[in-house]
């Protein structure tokens, strides 16, 4: 005689399923919670790397934090981060926008040329990084040699504060416009072919269709990019470590590469902490506002 369960087929399932996502979630405690809890948890101490022991000292790291004397320097640090940002934003969207309505091509020719724009995109960033030193160089350098084939001076690229952002910009920009460029093509393919037949029967122009039907139905992308881009380019760190070590002058210090000189330079664990989590939420806030304002703007017919 078979035993009977006493769980429904339903419950079964349910169990099978948990147990299935049980290896992510103790991946996820181990490897992101629990950092998560122990930066929180150093947030309110004392600990510096060259001591031994360490003490709860309260709101006092947070007090330093909005009132202290690192206030001024971490103004700059932002202020340096959202102009970096700014510049990797247009980059990848306007920039990857341009170079996927040039090559929505569907031939043999265009998807070569498609492949030479992504592949920067594979290139590990502290190899690139390495390149751009030499091709930025003042006396050897590739781009001021070309400088003065057509008659300008020479630039100290990363040794001049008005320049050296726009210098790490430029290789942030070379790896990242084909990334945009792709994703763009990608959303291009998905749009119905109706809507520009039904315009061109309305005697509608090339720039006519493009704004009012080729640049609303990308507005998913565009927000897809503009979120993911806006993340990536706020955490910047490996290109300034390299190029500038945040140099000159704190022209290029971004705000990540603060907390590294806080935590390996200055040994100061507990102000790197409440850094962190100040930046973490300041990432989470612009990044729930900008979902929140493009609710009315974001169409999804494509």
């Amino acid at each position: 005689m078979e035993k009977k369960s006493f769980l429904k087929p339903r419950t079964i399932s349910s169990i099978k399923d948990f147990v299935c996502v049980v290896p992510a979630l103790l991946f996820l405690a181990v490897f992101t919670y629990y950092p998560i809890g122990k930066l929180i948890q150093i947030s309110f101490t004392d600990w510096n790397l060259l001591n031994a022991t360490w003490n709860y000292v309260g709101l006092e790291n947070w007090e330093w934090l909005f009132n202290g004397s690192g206030t001024r320097h971490l103004l700059n640090s932002l202020r340096v981060t959202i102009l970096y940002s700014i510049g990797e934003l247009s980059v990848t969207l306007i920039g990857g926008l341009v170079f996927a309505l040039i090559f929505n091509r569907m031939s043999r020719t265009f998807s070569v040329m498609r492949a030479v724009v992504f592949v920067p995109r594979y290139v590990a960033m502290s190899s690139a990084a390495v390149v751009f030193l030499w091709i930025l160089n003042t006396d050897t350098g590739i781009l001021n040699y070309l400088l003065e084939k057509v008659g300008l001076p020479a630039v100290d690229w990363l040794g001049n504060r008005n320049t050296a952002l726009i210098s790490v910009l430029m290789l942030t920009g070379w790896r990242a416009v084909g990334y945009g460029m792709m994703i763009y093509l990608s959303a291009m393919i998905g749009i119905s072919k109706d809507y520009y037949e039904a315009a061109s029967l309305d005697g509608a122009t090339s720039v006519q269709k493009f704004w009012k039907i080729t640049l609303p139905l990308l507005s998913p992308t565009t927000l897809f990019l503009f979120v993911t881009t806006f993340i990536s380019s706020m955490k910047v760190f490996q290109s300034v470590d390299i190029l500038t070590q945040g140099g000159p002058y704190r022209s290029t210090e971004v705000f990540v590469y603060k907390i590294y000189l806080y935590a390996m330079e200055d040994f100061r664990m507990d102000r790197a902490s409440v850094v962190a989590i100040a930046f973490f939420v300041l990432l989470l806030a612009v990044t729930a506002l900008t979902f929140k304002v493009s609710q009315n703007s974001v169409h999804y017919d494509a």
